[in-house]
């Protein structure tokens, strides 16, 4: 018999800025809410929005990552598995769940920016990458000081096919 799977995928935004603590071990906590959205069109062709609001925990390196990276309005995929915690108050039970992430993309831009590419500044590359160091296809023109555009001649003849 399976021992079962206990995997999430999201893909959302953060709703608020992420909420760092750290226990008194030492162990690193940061805690978020996540929104997914789910569009469709009704019966009489009215598009309809459904969203659903997460409650996400990170621990460790990836808790410290998530919050110093992570904003509200950040587009994000977690991977994680879910856990339902329970407690007692006031002489009843009481239950939430929320998903435990193992793993973590940032995706897109900066929250509010105006382009949907991550800017020059939010790239984790060295400087000195193998793109820096290829000459530009756009050239400037010496004498007006504009830069020319592209000519048929400037295009890689490497192509395969």
């Amino acid at each position: 018999m399976s021992k079962g799977i206990n995997k999430v995928i999201l893909v959302g935004n953060l709703g608020n800025d992420p909420d760092f603590s750290q226990t008194a071990s030492g162990l690193q906590i940061t805690k978020c809410s996540i929104a997914t959205t789910k569009s469709w069109k009704d019966d009489q062709g009215q598009r309809q929005d459904k969203t659903e609001w997460h409650r996400v925990v990170f621990f460790k390196r990836l808790a410290e990552i998530a919050s110093q990276y992570l904003k509200k309005g950040s587009q994000v995929y977690v991977e994680g598995e879910l856990r339902t915690n329970s407690w007692e108050k006031d002489g009843v039970t009481r239950y939430s769940t929320e998903i435990v992430a193992r793993e973590m993309q940032m995706l897109g831009g900066k929250p509010g920016g105006s382009s949907g590419s991550p800017a020059e500044s939010d790239r984790f590359a060295p400087e000195s990458s193998a793109e820096s160091t290829k000459p530009s296809a756009q050239s400037t023109d010496t004498q007006s000081g504009k830069a020319a555009q592209p000519s048929y001649d400037d295009i890689d003849q490497d192509i395969p096919f």
